[in-house]
């Protein structure tokens, strides 16, 4: 009866070292818990029975102990909910793999307490009136001294709301929104069906032209040879005088589930919350102005909008829809060439969605593209960053030679195509690169690592001569800071020549009217936020400043 509330509590312990809680927001996120637990646990004599019934509890309580260990701060966050219902079960054994640590703790934490419920109600154990009695007073008193804490946090602390601060009042609510979340999804295409782009073409009728965009899978600048990186990552790409990059690129969300219809929409962090359930994606926008369109992706279906996007493609196709096929970016090339031949000549537009950097990193690449060794990546930890470092830069190897096969297919089609390409991340990764000692991305809270993303674009020949203006520009404006979220879209129209009733010149790298925006964050609440108040610390504003990469 006493034991049990304490073990609920301690996240909320964490929480009050972790999250600088003012001294009333400490209180009530200490005392209203434990004054309701208590309450709880003395309300029946029958102990076991209650415990067994605050199994959700100590779930919630379990999973923030985890994400505690793999991020070091923040309450399990909406985003959380959305990527343990969207990820594959690969991915996730190879992340529960890395997390012994956590998952110790949590089982020596939850599990005894559910045996010994269990125990005592086969032995018909009850507690007493008396020590239940006592146990009634004393959460009683907590409560209230939670409650008046709670009143003068929202007194004192502007935007402090229980909702986001006590837990697991925040995660209760965190778990209605992802619902909330998930249910407005699977209703996308009926909100959907009637947005129209109304595109136009400005270019001929009669050119043969083809855009490819690469969406990137969990890649950091800070490990692109083309972008000043010390290590030869980008042995095909590196020394070209064709390519165009981005070294000041960041991304709005540091998740796939948001990054990548940021992308594929009109849409930009301010915009995102209200408006993604109604809007289509990009592949409309081509379809209206008369391209043939393809979406490939080596991703597995999550029932996200990636899928539907996607699925608003000509030709759709995910890889892992077979299970016998294999799952390796390389085969990407493959399934370009055949696309392109199967369209012939015309109008085309094509994205490849790859596996790229994915952690497991050493499962993203085959033994021709183990340039950094050794490369042993099973644990994941500060002491083996190395190892961890030599099997992502492996993994960057190969993305670069997924890069150039696409160019060479794009280069082996006739003189008279114009043809380009877009290469762009999700988002990046955290790899143990601080004091902090943060792992993987996703985290509520964003890093430098996380967001800061490369951008390559190239222009074949025949492009370059037809439409300099849109090759100049993406020269002038490649040194400029971008946002990768909201200049994909934008600047991928521009190169086809394409108008819309959403058109932006001024977020397209290729146009001479682009500017440079205020730098936002989508955070978990789809709130449109400045990059400065996105939760990032004093570290990750020094690697900005580094990079020569503005924040406001």
């Amino acid at each position: 009866m006493w034991a049990f509330p304490i073990l609920l509590v301690i996240p909320n312990i964490v929480l009050c070292f972790t999250e600088g809680y003012g001294i009333a927001g400490i209180v009530a996120n200490l005392m209203l818990p434990f004054g309701v637990y208590t309450l709880l646990c003395s309300w029946s004599r029958n102990i076991g029975r209650t415990v067994w019934l605050c199994l959700p509890l100590s779930i919630y309580a379990a999973f923030q102990i985890v994400l505690t260990f793999l991020y070091g701060e923040s309450i399990i966050a909406i985003d959380m909910f959305l990527n343990v219902a969207t990820t594959n079960f690969g991915e996730a054994t190879e992340l529960l793999a890395n997390l012994g640590t956590a998952i110790c703790v949590v089982v020596v934490l939850y599990l005894p307490p559910l045996v010994w419920g269990a125990a005592l109600m086969r032995a018909h154990r009850h507690t007493a009136r008396s020590p239940r009695r006592t146990a009634r007073k004393v959460g009683a008193m907590a409560t209230v001294i939670g409650v008046v804490a709670t009143i003068a946090a929202c007194a004192s602390s502007r935007g402090y709301s229980p909702t986001r601060h006590i837990f697991p009042i925040n995660v209760i609510s965190n778990t209605a929104g992802a619902v909330t979340r998930y249910h407005d999804t699977q209703a996308y295409k009926d909100t959907s069906a009637a947005f129209r782009f109304n595109s136009r073409s400005a270019h001929a009728p009669g050119e043969n032209e083809v855009y490819v965009l690469i969406v990137g899978e969990t890649c950091r600048a800070d490990n692109w040879q083309l972008l000043g990186y010390e290590r030869p990552t980008n042995p095909s790409l590196y020394g070209r005088t064709d390519i165009i990059a981005c070294p000041r690129a960041l991304s709005e969300s540091n998740t796939t589930h948001k990054s990548v219809p940021l992308m594929l929409s009109p849409l930009s962090a301010e915009t995102f919350g209200d408006s993604i359930y109604f809007v289509r994606s990009i592949f409309d926008a081509f379809n209206e102005a008369g391209f043939h369109t393809a979406f490939i992706s080596n991703q597995q279906r999550n029932g996200s909008f990636i899928d539907f996007f996607g699925e608003q493609a000509d030709t759709c196709h995910f890889i892992a829809d077979d299970p016998r096929a294999e799952r390796n970016d390389m085969h990407l090339l493959a399934l370009l060439r055949r696309q392109l031949s199967d369209a012939g000549s015309g109008k085309q537009f094509i994205v490849l969605h790859s596996y790229g950097s994915h952690f497991s990193y050493k499962e993203r690449y085959e033994p021709c593209f183990r340039k950094f060794t050794p490369d042993h990546d099973d644990n994941a930890s500060r002491g083996n960053r190395a190892q961890l470092i030599n099997a992502y830069d492996n993994s960057i190897v190969a993305t670069d030679s997924l890069i150039a096969g696409v160019i060479n297919s794009l280069s082996a089609l006739p003189d008279s195509v114009s043809a380009a390409l877009m290469f762009v991340p999700d988002h990046g990764e955290d790899i143990f690169d601080d004091d902090r000692e943060r792992f993987l991305h996703a985290s509520p809270n964003p890093t430098y690592w996380q967001i800061h993303v490369p951008i390559v674009m190239w222009m074949s020949e025949h492009y370059r001569t037809r439409h300099p203006l849109e090759y100049t520009a993406a020269l002038n404006n490649s040194h400029r800071n971008i946002s990768s979220s909201r200049s994909v879209f934008d600047t991928l129209l521009s190169l086809a020549g394409i108008c819309t009733d959403h058109s932006r010149p001024w977020r397209a790298l290729t146009d001479t009217a682009y500017r440079e925006e205020p730098r936002v964050y989508l955070n978990d609440y789809n709130e449109g936020i400045r990059l400065k108040f996105s939760g990032m610390h004093t570290e990750d504003f020094e690697m900005f400043r580094n990079k020569d990469i503005c924040v406001e």
